[in-house]
C-alpha cells in the first residue's frame, strides 16, 4: 500500500496578474460607490493642480503651454525678495496656532469637563460667528481700530480726552485678526480630543499620587493629542493661505504669500511666477502636513480603540 507521503503535491494556483488584480479592485462595490467623488476630486483638484504645476516651469509672462521648460521661476523666488512673503505667512501661521492653542485648551477643557449643561449654549455662541462672512467680521475690526474715525479712537477721545491713534497696519493686529477668525478651527477638534480622555484614568492616576501636572502630562495630553494636532494642522493650513487679514488689517505694509500670488496672476500678469509661488507654498505646507499626519492616531480619535 502506497504511503500518503508519496502522493504528488498539487501544482500551485496561478497568481493573478496586476491587471487582473486591478480589475477586481475596480469592480468592488466600494470603489463604484466612491467613483463620483473620485471623478470630482480629479477634475476639481488634481486637474487644476497639474495645470498650475505645468505653468510654473514655463517662461515668464507665458499664457499658454508653449515655449521651453525652465526652472527660472523657482530660481527667481529663491534669489529675489519673494522669500519675505513666505516668512510672513508661515511665521504668522505658526504664531496663530500657538495663540489659538493657548486660548482654546482651557475653553475646550471647560466644555468637556466643567460647563456641563451649559456646554451646548457656550458652543453655540462660539459657532455663530462662523455663519458671518470672514471679510464682514474683519471689516468690523477695521472700523473699530481705524485712526480718527474709528470706534476705539473716538470712544477714548470722547471719554478720556486722548487719541489712541491707529492700531492697524502692524503684525500684531494681523495676528489678532487671524486668531479671531481661526480660533474655532482649533477649538472644536481640541474639545473632541479632551472629551475622549476617560475620567476613570485621571481618577486612578490621582489615587496613585500623581499631581495635576503629572496627570496632564502622562494621561490627559497623550490621549487628547490627536484632536489637538488636527486642530493645529487645520488652523495652520488655513492661516498660511490667509489674505483678508493682511489686506484689511495690515494694508500694504505686510505682504503674505497669498497676496504675492494674487499680484503675480493679476497686476504683474506673470502666470508662471504665480504658479511657481503657489507650488512652493503647497510643497512646504504639504511636507508639514505629512509630518503631522504621521503622528496622528486617528483610530483613537474616531473611537476605534
Amino acid at each position: 500500500m502506497a504511503s500518503t507521503l508519496d502522493a504528488p503535491t498539487p501544482p500551485p494556483l496561478p497568481q493573478p496578474t496586476w491587471l487582473q488584480s486591478l480589475g477586481q479592485w475596480l469592480r468592488q462595490p466600494g470603489f463604484i460607490s466612491a467613483s463620483p467623488v473620485l471623478i470630482f476630486f480629479l477634475i476639481g483638484f488634481v486637474g487644476p493642480l497639474v495645470i498650475v504645476l505645468g505653468f510654473s516651469f514655463l517662461p515668464e509672462r507665458t499664457f499658454g503651454f508653449q515655449g521651453d521648460w525652465t526652472v527660472d521661476n523657482y530660481v527667481h523666488i529663491l534669489s529675489e525678495s519673494y522669500w519675505i512673503p513666505f516668512v510672513w505667512s508661515f511665521g504668522l501661521a505658526t504664531a496663530t496656532v500657538a495663540c489659538c492653542l493657548l486660548i482654546s485648551y482651557p475653553v475646550s477643557y471647560g466644555l468637556a469637563r466643567i460647563f456641563g449643561r451649559w456646554a451646548a449654549p457656550v458652543m453655540l455662541l462660539l459657532v455663530i460667528p462662523l455663519f458671518v462672512s470672514e471679510n464682514v467680521r474683519l471689516f468690523g475690526w477695521y472700523l473699530v481700530l481705524l485712526k480718527g474715525g474709528g470706534i476705539l479712537a473716538g470712544s477714548t477721545q470722547a471719554l478720556f480726552g486722548f487719541d489712541t491713534g491707529t492700531l492697524l497696519y502692524s503684525p500684531g493686529t494681523i495676528l489678532m485678526g487671524m486668531v479671531y477668525v481661526y480660533l474655532p478651527y482649533t477649538l472644536f477638534p481640541t474639545t473632541l480630543g479632551l472629551s475622549l480622555v476617560p475620567r476613570d484614568q485621571m481618577d486612578a492616576a490621582s489615587d496613585l499620587g500623581a499631581n495635576r501636572w503629572q496627570i496632564f502630562r502622562e494621561v490627559e495630553l497623550p490621549i487628547a493629542m490627536p484632536g489637538i494636532l488636527i486642530g493645529s494642522l487645520l488652523t495652520f493650513v488655513l492661516a498660511v493661505g490667509a489674505i483678508s487679514e493682511a489686506k484689511l488689517l495690515g494694508g500694504a505694509n505686510i505682504v503674505v504669500v497669498a497676496h504675492a500670488i494674487l499680484h503675480a496672476f493679476t497686476y504683474a500678469q506673470n502666470w508662471p511666477l504665480g504658479s511657481a509661488i503657489s507650488m512652493f507654498a503647497i510643497a512646504i505646507t504639504g511636507i508639514l502636513v505629512i509630518f503631522i499626519m504621521r503622528r496622528l492616531d486617528l483610530d483613537r480619535l474616531l473611537g476605534r480603540k
